[in-house]
């Protein structure tokens, strides 16, 4: 009996001198995240540093206290010497919507055929075609009806051309020459745009 009364009073003198000597764990844990040394600002915030001191009230120095919570603040020192830079504010982000393709107008070669010349410009938008002018047709006599009905087929924003977006045309009847010479200027435009 004498020897577990001395067992049990042996270990618990040990405990209390291990809980003594080392301390509780949030201790210990405050104890190793203190800073080793924090830096000294000689002049508080909010005191003019170009100030009297004779005018001024001695202002009382704080030291530092232990904490008392068991949680562990975290505190770094910042090294003497570096200096903080903050990013100025950026202009706000602006969208836009994206540039609308520009019209340009591309003129094909002309070509002569036995009623006359035809020289034909198209008008490109992006990559469409989304107008097309005769420059020149024949004239004179039938050639102007001839001129007229390939015009009336061909040309402007509704016009055959736009809505096969090439060259490969429907030949207008009775004015085959001057369609086919329509067709190769037409090709020639083409060409140049794309």
């Amino acid at each position: 009996m004498r020897r577990a009364f001395l067992a049990i009073t042996g270990l618990a003198a040990s405990t209390t001198a291990l809980v003594v000597l080392k301390g509780s764990p949030g201790a210990t844990q405050v104890a190793q995240n203190l800073p080793t040394a924090q830096p000294v600002n000689p002049t508080p915030q909010g005191v003019d540093p170009n100030a009297d001191p004779a005018n001024d009230a001695p202002t009382p120095s704080v030291a530092p206290s232990a904490p008392t919570s068991a949680k562990p603040s975290k505190t770094t020192a910042r090294p003497s010497g570096t200096r903080t830079t903050t990013k100025a504010p950026s202009a706000p982000r602006t969208t836009t919507k994206a540039a609308q393709p520009t019209n340009r107008r591309v003129t094909g070669n002309g070509f002569e055929n036995e009623y006359g010349y035809v020289q034909v410009q198209i008008v490109v938008s992006g990559n469409r075609i989304v107008e097309a002018v005769a420059l020149s047709l024949p004239s004179g006599g039938e050639s102007d009806i001839h001129s007229g009905d390939v015009r009336n087929r061909y040309d402007g924003s509704g016009g055959e051309v736009v809505q096969k977006q090439n060259a490969n045309l429907n030949t207008v009847s009775g004015a085959t020459e001057t369609s086919n010479s329509y067709k190769q200027s037409l090709r020639s435009a083409i060409e140049q745009a794309f």
